[in-house]
């Protein structure tokens, strides 16, 4: 209602209370009974005068305007498909309307992408751009652990959300409390690594030796340090390690050392072009161990594909979200929609699993922002931190959802092999609701 209607509304009240008066007369006693009669009208006008919330910046009537930082240029430009593929989506939810908000306002979504080139200062200053001069309502997504380590006391300083981090550093979920304005999405490393500690104990019961590859930085770390925790007490070694800088332009003599060492488990721990880089290396050499490749890299048209597919066989990996490369879900209705979507509004190839990934982080967005009761980044981060989805593009069985004391918004994953062509699910879903493993000193 607004607010000439609202005045409209109350005069007339007031003018036909005033007339009932007129009408009645004055009591012998005085006046307290239109005092009385001044003061119900008085009341009633502040119970039907409902406070208007004041929207956040970044949010009107009609609109929403979100920021992002992605490594568009550089070593981990293979990340740019995601920021694509959200922009491909919010394209499809403005051209069918917008969102229906449960304000009862409808919005369109305005999108800005920014490149870091996954360098952490690049990061810090394109939050500060997008907060203090585009004034965007929130930053979704922002991708890499170092970056959204960098970003994360400024943006919860200046209490903007910083939702749906792309990356499963275990952090954003057990410091939650402490930075409450950032909250992850993708199940984190060490839950990942647990998964990997359990699968070869049941591959090599009467023991293996590891060999690890991983990024010099707090992604890498956090993989390792969850599966160093996740072997005490079994009969796995890790036998070798070698890391890599980000900017490094090859990862062929890492792969050399850790060759040496005879190792039967090579636990690849690499961004997509290092991740390409080391199975080509591996296929290619006389070693050949049990190759994990962590999920941040397994999509087989950004890495695989470019590694060759004949380095590829065998390896395994976990999955949450549906391949689009696997022929397997060609009939089903979640995979038909994104297809179609990403033919009609993207820009990249649909058969990539960073598109199902930005897809998957647009519906959980859409989802909240559905659901919020007010245009406000308070309402925002409150309906995602008490979350309960399911995501069409999901593995099935596996959903989004947080709560008191559940601050890790995906928390099961599934074992698959890549036989040549596709990833072939392995066993059941591993599910670690409530269970996510946190390091110590997180």
């Amino acid at each position: 209602m607004t607010e000439t209607l609202r005045r409209h509304r109350w005069l007339a009240m007031l003018l036909a209370l005033l007339l009932v008066a007129g009408a009645c007369g004055r009591d012998d006693d005085g006046g307290d009974d239109d005092a009385s009669g001044s003061d119900d009208t008085s009341d009633e006008m502040d119970d039907g005068d409902e406070e208007m919330v004041e929207p956040s910046p970044g949010i009107t009537d009609d609109s929403i305007k979100i920021g992002a930082t992605y490594p568009l240029s550089g070593n981990a430009s293979a990340y740019a498909v995601i920021s694509q593929a959200l922009d491909a989506c919010f394209d499809e939810v403005n051209e069918n309307g917008g969102i229906e908000m449960a304000d009862g306002q409808t919005r369109t979504i305005e999108f800005i992408i920014k490149d870091d080139g996954y360098v952490p200062d690049t990061a810090v200053a394109n939050a500060q751009a997008l907060v203090e001069q585009d004034e965007v309502f929130m930053i979704l997504n922002p991708l890499g652990t170092a970056n959204n380590a960098a970003i994360r006391e400024y943006m919860n300083g200046q209490e903007v959300p910083q939702a749906f981090v792309a990356s499963g550093a275990s952090l954003w979920g057990a410091q939650h409390e402490e930075y409450p304005w950032t909250l992850g999405w993708q199940p984190s490393y060490p839950t990942e690594s647990s998964i990997y500690a359990e699968f070869l104990q049941e591959q090599f019961p009467d023991g293996a030796t590891v060999a690890i590859l991983f990024q010099n930085d707090s992604y890498g770390e956090d993989y390792v340090t969850g599966f160093e925790s996740a072997i005490e007490g079994t009969n796995i070694e890790i036998v070798a390690r070698e890391s890599y800088e980000a900017t490094d332009p090859t990862v062929d003599s890492q792969i050399v050392n850790l060759a040496q060492s005879g190792a039967d488990v090579f636990f690849n721990v690499t961004t997509p072009t290092a991740a390409a880089q080391a199975v080509r290396a591996v296929g290619e050499s006389n070693w050949e161990p049990l190759h994990l490749l962590n999920s941040v890299s397994n999509s087989k048209v950004g890495v695989l594909e470019p590694a060759g597919l004949e380095n590829a066989e065998g390896i395994y990996t976990t999955l949450y979200l549906k391949d689009p490369s696997d022929a397997q879900w060609e009939d089903d209705e979640a995979m038909a929609s994104y297809f179609e979507s990403a033919e009609q509004y993207g820009d990249f190839e649909p058969r990539n699993g960073f598109g199902v990934f930005g897809y998957s982080v647009c519906d959980t967005t859409v989802k909240v922002l559905q659901d919020m009761p007010e245009p406000t980044r308070e309402s925002f981060q409150e309906t995602a931190d008490n979350m309960d989805y399911e995501l069409p593009l999901a593995l099935p069985g596996i959903s989004v959802k947080t709560g008191e004391g559940d601050t890790f918004p995906i928390e099961a994953m599934q074992i698959a092999q890549f036989n040549g062509g596709t990833w072939e699910l392995q066993g059941e879903v591993l599910d670690f609701e409530g269970e996510t493993p946190v390091p110590e000193g997180e």
